[in-house]
């Protein structure tokens, strides 16, 4: 069974759905700012994500 996923937003959660790839913009790493802080999102090899401050 597959699931159609909407890239813009999940219905049934009321919650906007980003794609890594693109906020990594076709790389490997996005820097994400929350606040003051800013964090590195990263994707590995194996196709993770790594979020780190």
């Amino acid at each position: 069974m597959t699931a159609s996923l909407n890239t813009d937003y999940n219905i049934a959660n009321a919650q906007p759905i980003h794609r890594a790839e693109e906020l990594t913009d076709g790389g490997r790493e996005a820097k994400i700012v929350l606040g003051d802080q800013c964090y590195t999102l990263r994707i590995t090899r194996a196709g993770k994500l790594i979020l780190t401050k």
